[in-house]
């Protein structure tokens, strides 16, 4: 019989407890750690586990851990999945993978050297809603694809960034970054990859508490010939509004919305129909939501991944080419 997998978690923030709900079910957690003592002690008297206030405190005194979850601040998931990786642990790194391409290519260069396994979190691929569309699109039900709009609209009122990592250029990146990656992600899964970019990006709502846009709208051409484009804000009225993907294509015209892109509010197909089951809940932080809490199904293909390098799961190369795609927006279209 297999020993079970020995995890350890990194960074002790509210999604981390999401991590550890999901790791006692699939192995065993051994370590939690954080800088801020009271963070990792909290979470480790929660499950049982070992706390830790350093990395190389860990690593000094935990030998075989299978697998290191990241869920620090984003500019520092570069920096901890190698640290992990050469201390000879697997890596599923929170999205996203992290905030800039260079980083990117040496995460993933670093993996391959320590002969090392990294994932990273793409658990919105899990809404029902949305794996339905991407096995429809990838039997090319909808022929010729015309045009796409994605709306991401959101609530972060100052009280969210208070006291935090977030909005704060060099941890956080970025509203794309940080709230709306995920359906970043969704797009180049389903459309491809990104031509051509043009755009506006505007702090309104937000000035002196983030260091980036809390509005932009971009226009997109994709590879594929597609034009559309992606409208987002963190400034809906109190709460969150809607995370919205439409396609119009030759033989069927879809909409998945709702407040996560957890439902479908309208499809028209020719000879087909999205069937699927209403969409659970969203990660709970209180006074605010975050995207579609599919962990349960991220850890569930991890194991399997781990143990099948043919498994379906989103490895680095899958997260490289979102933060490649947010970079290339910010860095085509200037804040003003």
């Amino acid at each position: 019989m297999k020993a079970a997998l020995r995890f350890a978690i990194i960074g002790c923030g509210k999604i981390a407890a999401r991590h550890a709900a999901e790791i006692i079910k699939q192995g065993q957690l051994v370590a939690v750690c954080d800088i801020i003592k009271e963070k990792a002690d909290e979470l480790a008297s929660e499950v049982s586990c070992t706390p830790y206030y350093s990395i190389e405190d860990l690593f000094s005194k935990e030998n075989n851990i299978d697998v290191v979850s990241i869920c620090t601040p984003n500019g520092l998931h570069a920096e901890h999945t190698m640290l992990s990786l050469k201390a000879g642990s697997n890596v599923l790194c929170e999205k996203p993978l992290c905030i800039t391409a260079a980083d990117g290519n040496k995460m993933i260069a670093t993996a391959k050297e320590y002969n090392k396994k990294l994932f990273v979190v793409k658990s919105t691929r899990y809404n029902p809603s949305l794996a339905a569309l991407k096995k429809i699109m990838d039997k090319n039900t909808l022929g010729k694809l015309y045009s796409f709009q994605l709306n991401c609209f959101w609530n972060r009122p100052a009280q969210y960034y208070a006291n935090s990592w977030k909005g704060s250029l060099a941890l956080d990146g970025g509203s794309l970054f940080t709230q709306f990656s995920h359906y970043v992600d969704a797009l180049l899964w389903l459309l491809g990859d990104v031509e051509n970019i043009s755009g506006f990006r505007k702090n309104i709502a937000h000035k002196s508490i983030i260091e980036f846009e809390d509005t932009g709208v971009v226009a997109l051409e994709m590879k594929n010939g597609m034009t559309g484009g992606i409208n987002w804000s963190l400034n809906t009225f109190k709460k969150n509004m809607e995370v919205s993907l439409t396609i119009i294509a030759e033989k069927g015209s879809i909409k998945i919305g709702g407040q996560y892109m957890n439902e479908i509010e309208y499809q028209f197909i020719d000879n087909a129909t999205l069937e699927v089951e209403r969409d659970g809940s969203a990660n709970d932080y209180g006074f605010y939501k975050g995207s579609m809490s599919n962990h349960d199904k991220v850890y569930e293909n991890l194991v399997k991944a781990l143990q099948d390098d043919n498994h379906p799961f989103t490895h680095a190369a899958d997260g490289l080419k979102t933060v490649e795609t947010i970079e290339r927006i910010y860095n085509s279209v200037s804040l003003s």
